[in-house]
Formats: C-alpha cells, sequence, structure tokens
C-alpha cells in the first residue's frame, strides 16, 4: 500500500520508511529536513532511502498548509504515519514557537489530510514525556495525563486529544504511540547516547544531569519500528467495553487507541554510561549537573496493551542495543 511517512529523514521515520519499503509498501516521506541538528545526517537518510524506487520525499513544512494538501491530493495515502514534529524537552524551554507551529499547526493539517482523503488509519507519535510528574510506576496508557512539565510534553497530550476529537467526529482511525527514549544506528545527535560517545571519543567530558540519578526505559529503534507497523496494520476501531462512567483514556467509544513502547525496564543513566565505556573501550570524564527543567527523573513502560493487542513487546537489552549504535557510529564518523 501507500503509505505518507512524515518526518522520513529524521531517526525513527528514517527506519520506518525502510522497513515499509522493505516489505513492498510505496512510501511518501515527507520532511523539511530542518537544522535541529546536523543536516548531513539527514540527507545521509535520505540518500539511502532514495535507493529504493518506491520511495519518494517531498520537502516541505507541515505548517505550510497548502503544501501539505497537495502531498494528500497529488498522491493519496492510504495510511499515514506521523512521526514529523519539533523534539527536545529542554530545546522547548528557548524556542516554544517552534512547537506550536510544528506539533499543533502542523498536526492538524496532517489530520485535515487524512480526513478529507479518506485515509484508512492514522498512526501518530506521541512521548513517555506526557506522563510529566506522574509517579506510580511502570507508566500506564490508562492512567491520566494531565500534569505534563515541558512544552513539548503538552503539545504531544494536545495531540492526542486532537486526533481523539478527529476519530470522535469523523470516524478516523487513529492510534497514537507513546516511545520511551529511542536510541540505536541513525540516532539524534541531542540524545544521551549520541552525545556520550562523541565526547568519549574526543576526550571530552560528559555532563550527567540530577548528578546521575536518571533511569530511563531505553527502547531499541527496531522495537519501536515493530511497533509502529504492526500498530498501522491493525487499524483501530471503537471499544466496546469502554464506559462513560469510567472512562479509559487509552480507548474510547471512537475508532482510537493509545499504547506504550518501552523496553519495560528502567535502565540506570549510569549503567548506560558503562556499557559505552565498555564498548569503546575507554572511560568518560564526567562532570555532573542538577536536574534539568523539564526532566522527569524515571520512565519505565507498561507494555500490556501493546502485548495484548499486537503480540509484541520490546525486548533489545541495553547492551546489545548500544554495542549496534557503536558500531554504526564508528563506520559512519570513521572513527
Amino acid at each position: 500500500m501507500r503509505v505518507l511517512v512524515t518526518g522520513a529523514a529524521g531517526f525513527i521515520g528514517y527506519h520506518t520508511a525502510e522497513a515499509l519499503l522493505a516489505r513492498g509498501d510505496e512510501v511518501i516521506g515527507l520532511d523539511n529536513l530542518n537544522p535541529y541538528y546536523d543536516v548531513t545526517l539527514k540527507q545521509a537518510r535520505v540518500a539511502r532511502l532514495s535507493r529504493h524506487p518506491r520511495f519518494a520525499l517531498v520537502r516541505a513544512d507541515l505548517q505550510d498548509r497548502a503544501a501539505v494538501e497537495r502531498v494528500f491530493a497529488d498522491q493519496p495515502p492510504q495510511r499515514v504515519v506521523h512521526l514529523a514534529a519539533q523534539a527536545g524537552v529542554r530545546y522547548s524551554m528557548d524556542n516554544p514557537h517552534a512547537y506550536v507551529d510544528s506539533n499543533l499547526v502542523g498536526f492538524l493539517h496532517i489530520l485535515e489530510g487524512c480526513r478529507n482523503g479518506g485515509v484508512e488509519h492514522l498512526v501518530f507519535a506521541s512521548t513517555s514525556s506526557v506522563y510529566g510528574v506522574n509517579a506510580k510506576m511502570p507508566f500506564s496508557v490508562s492512567d491520566s495525563v494531565d500534569h505534563p512539565i515541558s512544552l513539548y510534553a503538552a503539545t504531544k497530550k494536545a495531540n492526542e486529544l486532537m486526533a481523539h476529537t478527529y476519530a470522535y467526529l469523523y470516524r478516523l482511525p487513529v492510534t497514537g504511540l507513546r516511545f520511551f527514549t529511542v536510541y540505536g544506528p541513525w540516532g539524534r545527535p541531542d540524545m544521551a547516547l549520541f552525545k556520550f560517545t562523541k565526547a568519549i571519543l574526543a576526550g571530552e567530558p560528559i555532563e550527567i544531569y540530577n548528578n546521575g540519578h536518571h533511569a530511563r526505559d531505553f527502547t531499541y529503534v527496531d522495537d519501536i519500528v515493530e511497533g509502529i507497523v504492526r500498530t498501522l496494520d491493525r487499524v483501530s476501531a471503537p471499544d466496546p467495553a469502554w464506559s462513560a462512567m469510567a472512562p479509559d483514556p487509552a480507548t474510547s467509544s471512537a475508532p482510537y487507541r493509545i499504547y506504550n513502547i518501552g523496553n519495560s525496564s528502567s535502565v540506570e543513566l549510569m549503567h548506560l554510561v558503562a556499557v559505552v565505556e565498555k564498548e569503546l573501550g575507554r572511560s568518560a570524564r564526567k562532570t555532573f549537573l542538577p536536574m534539568q527543567k523539564g526532566d522527569v527523573a524515571t520512565t519505565f513502560a507498561d507494555v500490556e496493551a501493546l502485548m495484548r493487542d499486537t503480540g509484541f513487546r520490546p525486548d533489545t537489552p541495553i547492551e546489545v542495543g548500544v554495542a549496534r549504535f557503536v558500531a554504526w557510529y564508528r563506520e559512519f564518523y570513521g572513527v
């Protein structure tokens, strides 16, 4: 089938497009290749995708309504995987307007394109950041997420609400996926694993926030992609058990679903550092810093709903995933 993948030049978008192409789908990629991080890395991803005859890239901004409308009109997709967004918790402190433009206005344009284009299923990226100050572990999709602590998280929570509205009003099947700290080859330079690897190889100190007391549910990118593809193929439908008297935030009387995609294990940040040091054969010089605004101390995913509905549970050990990332990094950068 023809699938529109937004953010196709991005980390997760690239891997998702690769997986869809590998199984025989046609992929239309939408990306603006913005300079939030190294554009040459994004261009390298696109170059690899462009080797496939069933891939085409449309370079456009999500907030450009006319451009998005042309994509849906000229190359109507059957299904949509919406991964494009302005990412990053700390960056949202300095550039809040970028998050409104991309994550709110841009998402509205995607929703409208899906509604008017008769798209069969929209799968969109949310984030574990929506859990905000929640302290009950593991984080469950049935929990309330009304207390975000970053604008990035707030825009992603807003995406879930916007998607539900379209599912309810227009019966557009939608599925939101809350990703938990994704890592792996072709990863983002602003993420911890990439920054640690780069700094250690350069003999520079690494910055460790919250004095090393962070813990994250690190999830390998192949597991994320498997979850995306499985949910894309399982078109959401109304939940017959849903009750307006005791509403479950993860389901609805509309064709709407929310899932966590995480490794179901919370890894201490200092353990990640130790794994990276082992793979590189070098010790890191460490600079310990306090907790940053907008950060949460721990993330830990409950993926029972994902397992129940798709039969899939992410399970790549951090040691395996880090080894694969380091091997890619050394090859790509020649270090």
